[in-house]
Order: structure tokens, then C-alpha cells, then sequence
């Protein structure tokens, strides 16, 4: 019996991620939580990090202090995306540039507020 709910639940899983996958803005944001104990070095507050959370020693975070009693913490230098131009150099050979007579188009009237002399009178 107990097979067959985990077999239910396994398809129900599947069926979830499989929706959740083809819509990334559904995707669920991969959360964990640890238990930590804030205590006092110093004259300030700490809390020991656990080593399970991927961070490395050094980072910089910004602290984010809700209603005096949430935190949450932020790199505080995310480093800028960056594109690598040589991978992609020289692999569209068969663009052409546009003629400058391509590059005009007419005045459309829902665009430019102008009525067009076609109002079914």
C-alpha cells in the first residue's frame, strides 16, 4: 500500500516539475534553513554561518534588517555578467546591412494621433 502512495506521489512530483520547468518564472527558489544561534563577540552581534550553505569565507553581504527582527543577506558586489564577444565573432558571415530606403516606414495613425480620413462616414 505504502509503494503505491509513493509511486502517486513520485508521478505528482514529476508532473509538478515538469510545468514548473517550462515556466521559469514558476520555479520555486531553492530555500534551506539552517538553525543558528546569534551570540555576542565583542561589542557586536554574531552568527556562526554553517559550512553547508556554499558561501565562502571573505564574501562581502549587505544585512537587511526587517522590522528589527528579519534578516536576510545579500552579496554586496554581484559581479556584472560578462559576454564573451570571441565565441561569437565572425559566426553570422551571411548578415547584410540595410539599404537606407528599407529603413523608412509611413506614419501610422493610432501611433501618431492623426486620423487617416477613414472613419466609415
Amino acid at each position: 500500500m505504502t509503494e503505491r502512495i509513493e509511486v502517486n506521489e513520485d508521478r505528482r512530483a514529476f508532473a509538478l516539475n515538469r510545468v514548473f520547468r517550462s515556466a521559469p518564472w514558476l520555479k520555486t527558489s531553492d530555500k534551506t534553513r539552517h538553525k543558528v544561534k546569534v551570540f555576542k563577540s565583542g561589542n557586536s552581534l554574531a552568527v556562526r554561518i554553517p559550512a553547508g550553505t556554499k558561501l565562502m569565507a571573505g564574501t562581502e553581504m549587505d544585512l537587511i534588517v526587517e522590522h528589527g527582527q528579519f534578516l536576510s543577506y545579500e552579496p554586496a558586489n554581484q559581479p556584472k555578467r560578462k559576454f564573451n564577444i570571441a565565441k561569437v565573432a565572425g559566426s553570422a558571415t551571411d548578415l547584410h546591412l540595410i539599404a537606407p530606403e528599407d529603413r523608412l516606414f509611413e506614419d501610422r495613425a493610432w501611433l501618431t494621433g492623426k486620423a487617416d480620413g477613414n472613419d466609415g462616414a
